[in-house]
């Protein structure tokens, strides 16, 4: 499933809210080895719920693959804007984008 853009591409849409896109400033090479490793990470974070084993561990690893995919951590743009991952897009600028969707 493709969730709405934002037209900055800074974020993604889900059920109203922002979730924040990768760098896009990253060679689709890098950028698909990051994916790799968080889908592995993901996978070993359920695999740690089943058996209750390295649970931090996996969790690290999804943590440090998004951070290398610009998903958490720093913003990747450079024009000061405030990051807003994870809010409610009615209560940012993106309200009236959002509304037409």
């Amino acid at each position: 499933m493709k969730y709405p853009t934002t037209p900055d591409g800074r974020y993604f849409l889900v059920r109203g809210r922002l979730w924040r896109t990768s760098n896009p400033s990253l060679s689709p090479e890098r950028r698909d080895a990051l994916v790799h490793e968080l889908m592995s990470a993901r996978s070993a974070v359920r695999l740690a719920l089943k058996s209750g084993a390295a649970l931090p561990e996996a969790r690290a690893r999804v943590h440090a693959a998004k951070l290398a995919l610009g998903e958490r951590g720093p913003v990747w743009w450079t024009d000061g804007s405030p990051d807003l991952n994870r809010h409610l897009a009615k209560n940012t600028p993106y309200a009236e984008w959002a509304a037409k969707l």
